[in-house]
């Protein structure tokens, strides 16, 4: 199962305010009206660096191919995530809830649901030769940096990712976008989620146009 645990952040909407206004050598000493509609005019002219002054940071578990999608996002982020040169304790693996359709006029995405039950075998027997062969390696003397080798793209890995408001919204405009893929949008919603109750005014007009399904 897929989980983003809220772990620290830092700063308010008066974090941003005060680092815009810093301009003008001035400072807020409360969140007033004047400074939404000064959050809401920095959003919407693309003044994007006093956003960069608030920071968050989650605690992240989902299948690797979430994961690689995920870590393209760079700019203003970082990452650290377990790593199996350094851990062998038994891998979890993620299946699908339901399997979604080859879309018909695109070579990415998706499109309905495969009702079939052959994709839920298949994936139950590739997991299961999986982790036989990963504990054989480790049986027989092989490093864990190796023996990982073996394992597939739907074991679960966990990481720490920490970044600003505005990276954070760089990705969930991006990645709660319709064409998006379903299990990323599962982590974007959540990520989402926590920033919009932790910086109500910032993330409202950094995410103006981003519509929750």
């Amino acid at each position: 199962m897929m989980e983003v645990s809220y772990v620290d952040h830092m700063g308010s909407d008066l974090t941003v305010v005060n680092a815009a206004r810093v301009s003008y050598d001035k400072i807020s000493s409360k969140f007033k009206y004047e400074d939404e509609r000064l959050i809401k005019y920095l959003a919407k002219h693309g003044h994007w660096s006093p956003f960069a002054h608030a920071f968050l940071q989650f605690r992240i578990k989902a299948p690797i191919f979430v994961a690689r999608q995920l870590a393209k996002h760079q700019i203003g982020l970082s990452w650290n995530e377990v790593s199996r040169r350094y851990v062998d304790n038994e891998p979890e693996f993620f299946t699908p809830s339901s399997w979604r359709g080859r879309p018909q006029n695109s070579k990415q995405g998706s499109s309905g649901t495969v009702t079939h039950s052959r994709p839920d075998k298949c994936i139950a027997k590739v997991h299961a030769l999986a982790l036989k062969e990963y504990n054989t390696l480790l049986k027989y003397g092989v490093a864990p940096e190796q023996a990982r080798m073996v394992l597939p793209q739907t074991m679960m890995t966990e990481w720490v990712w920490s970044g600003s408001l505005h990276a954070f919204a760089r990705i969930c405009s991006q990645r709660l976008d319709p064409h998006s893929q379903e299990e990323t949008k599962v982590i974007a919603s959540s990520i989402f989620n926590n920033c919009e109750k932790l910086f109500p005014s910032s993330w409202s007009a950094l995410t103006e146009n981003i519509v929750l399904s």
